[in-house]
């Protein structure tokens, strides 16, 4: 094993397959819903679809915004189905990282090597912001190639900033499995945790947009705090992608605190 952050790269050697399980996911949903844009995309039919749903489902998906090519690519793939796949893909690596290794008995086993518990934490969390990382530059890549092909009429500088707020709502899904991993070193009480931040994350958005009485759920609601701007249309909230990076990096170092003060395997 390399001597310099050897952890960090045995979790990204040992995790290759996954994490290329989910750049197919994430490319089959790019080419699957990107280029229906523009036989759908402003015409007259669309329209008249999106006016006969119910308007609380309109706005709870979003669908109010698809009648433009940053709008379609901020509902379907950031506020929907890539959504769902990089907030599963972060929870899944954040709840392995260490909940998982305890369950296993592996952490135990990795401790007894010239490691610190602090260490495990870090080099693990490197290796998810890594791989959370990889997935976002992919589906920023692929957006860019079909932005042309399917008329969607994207501003490369909007698309950057909302990718960056993409990875960061997912890593905040996935830093909430790991500190919660290190914390009870449970992995089903750390996979309950990241999905319950991206779950209520969206749940509080879509509730939030329903009516001016429940609209304080949004400024609960990490999804909103990510997408209320509609970044693809209108570029990134600056502010809200440091918050949630922020909030991503105290729940790291709470999660190792965590693990250096409680019994691993007790």
């Amino acid at each position: 094993m390399p001597r310099f952050l050897p952890l960090f790269t045995k979790a990204l050697t040992d995790s290759w397959r996954s994490t290329l399980a989910w750049a197919l996911g994430l490319t089959g949903a790019i080419m699957l819903y990107l280029p229906l844009y523009p036989s759908i995309g402003g015409s007259a039919q669309m329209q008249q679809m999106i006016d006969a749903l119910p308007q609380e489902m309109t706005k709870a998906l979003n669908y109010d915004q698809i009648a433009t090519g940053p709008g379609y690519t901020q509902a379907t793939m950031f506020g929907l189905i890539g959504f769902l796949l990089m907030s599963m893909a972060s929870v899944g690596w954040g709840a392995a990282a260490v909940g998982g290794d305890e369950e296993s008995g592996l952490l135990e086993l990795t401790l007894a090597h010239s490691v610190t518990r602090i260490q495990v934490v870090l080099e693990r969390a490197l290796a998810l912001v890594v791989r959370v990382g990889i997935l976002s530059a992919l589906v920023f890549l692929l957006v860019l190639v079909l932005n042309g092909p399917s008329k969607l009429d994207i501003d490369v500088g909007h698309l950057f900033g909302a990718v960056v707020l993409f990875a960061a709502l997912a890593l905040l899904s996935g830093t909430a499995a790991l500190c919660v991993g290190a914390l009870t070193g449970r992995k089903v009480y750390a996979i309950a945790a990241g999905a319950a931040v991206a779950v209520l994350g969206y749940v509080f958005n879509a509730v939030g947009r329903q009516s001016p009485d429940v609209d304080w759920l949004l400024n609960l609601s990490p999804y909103h705090w990510a997408y209320g701007n509609s970044p693809v249309t209108n570029g990134a909230d600056w502010g809200a992608a440091a918050g949630l990076l922020g909030i991503s990096a105290a729940l790291i170092a709470l999660g190792a605190v965590a693990l250096q003060r409680r019994d691993v395997g007790v």
